[in-house]
């Protein structure tokens, strides 16, 4: 299965700022300022180990149906408050559907993406957005990324389908809406791309032009109010 769980070092070789440090490093130098009520409640949900409000079985992408991953998978967080999202890491199972379902509900295997992506277009939602999955293999890119898995494998031209790169597209597109990530291969990249990887995937069958043609033209008619 593709994935390392959170081995490598943070980019740039430190823990990447995001707004949850900002907010709480503002907030003690702040000292003696008396805060306004909900400058307090804004930063409770900022504050380390917070939670924003969740309810079972919630899905981030309206069309995914849900299957919880192990919690021993992927680490709680309150994206993207604490942890900016600029990036989507495009991943292949190396098996099948049902296989990748299976070992991201089992604790000993300590990884999983966000999102898995069947032959058929069918899409599951394993981890919230929200959350830091253990997909990329490098904590600074875990903590930034969202992890769109695909079912089939690197060498198999077959497995990537019309119907997958199309409900991939429609997945990523409105992720790139979401939180305001540009549509291009600094930002949709693949595992391969990810410092330390010693992964292949997408691999050389992926089509980057298709997919993000396909990218854009989903963002662009989400953009015109066409789509649901």
């Amino acid at each position: 299965m593709d994935h390392v769980g959170e081995r490598g070092a943070p980019k740039n070789g430190g823990r990447r700022v995001g707004r949850r440090t900002l907010l709480i490093g503002g907030a003690a130098a702040a000292g003696a300022v008396v805060l306004a009520r909900e400058d307090l409640v804004r930063l409770y949900w900022q504050a380390p180990g917070a939670q924003k409000p969740r309810t079972e079985g919630d899905v981030d992408f309206t069309e995914a149906s849900w299957v919880a991953a192990s919690p021993a998978n992927y680490r709680a967080a309150d994206r993207p408050d604490d942890y900016s999202i600029d990036m989507v890491v495009i991943h292949i199972t190396q098996g099948s559907f049902d296989s990748a379902v299976q070992v991201f509900q089992n604790p000993a295997h300590r990884a999983a993406a966000h999102y898995i992506v069947r032959k058929d277009g069918h899409i599951t939602q394993m981890i919230r957005e929200l959350d830091v999955a253990y997909h990329a293999g490098n904590r600074d890119y875990n903590e930034r990324s969202i992890g769109i898995e695909h079912a089939g494998f690197v060498e198999d031209p077959a497995a990537f389908t019309d119907e997958m790169y199309s409900a991939s597209a429609q997945l990523t597109a409105r992720i790139c809406a979401r939180y305001d990530i540009p549509v291009d291969r600094e930002h949709i990249i693949g595992h391969v791309e990810v410092p330390g990887s010693d992964h292949t995937c997408p691999g050389p069958h992926f089509d980057w032009d298709r997919y993000l043609r396909l990218v854009r033209e989903a963002r662009t008619t989400e953009a015109q109010g066409i789509t649901r």
